[in-house]
């Protein structure tokens, strides 16, 4: 069994209208919706996490004020393909996971990262909600059923937990 978390990059600021799409930076709101992800992760005790984020500004900030709640020998690569990839994209590059990885953390954008959700996922009430919104900063944490990651497809994978920072 494997574990996949699909995060979406906390809430972004429009507010400097000289930053391109890739450069803008975490809102305060974002910032603080971060931190209760943060606090999530931590009581969760993860075990070492191989993560895969995006190199768009927003996504490295979100990673870097979730890292202190990864395990200790967790693995962060940051990656320029994960910047607005398709859930195919997605899907290969996941395929591509060295083994042993047991946890792997994606952090990007939509709609990739949602649609990525929906095609893992066999049927089930988490994911019923991950249909109807998957706002920046939902959390998605998948069980996977797969023996190595270079098998992963669609419907091999539940839904067993999904937050949003509002409901933190």
């Amino acid at each position: 069994m494997k574990t996949l978390r699909i995060l979406r990059h906390a809430k972004s600021s429009w507010e400097d209208v000289g930053h391109g799409d890739h450069d803008r930076p975490l809102a305060p709101r974002g910032q603080r919706a971060a931190k209760k992800l943060a606090k999530h992760l931590r009581r969760q005790k993860l075990p070492a996490v191989t993560v895969l984020c995006s190199s768009a500004t927003r996504a490295r900030e979100t990673l870097a004020l979730i890292a202190p709640a990864l395990g200790p020998h967790s693995k962060l690569l940051i990656e320029d393909g994960l910047y607005a990839a398709s859930a195919e994209e997605l899907l290969d590059r996941l395929r591509r996971v060295p083994e042993p990885a047991e946890s792997v953390m994606v952090i990007g954008h939509n709609p990739g990262l949602q649609d990525l959700a929906l095609t893992l996922a066999a049927n089930g009430a988490k994911r019923s909600r991950a249909m109807e919104d998957f706002p920046t900063g939902a959390l998605a944490t998948l069980q996977i059923d797969v023996a190595r990651w270079r098998d992963l497809g669609p419907g091999d994978a539940e839904i067993v937990d999904y937050v949003v920072p509002r409901d933190l």
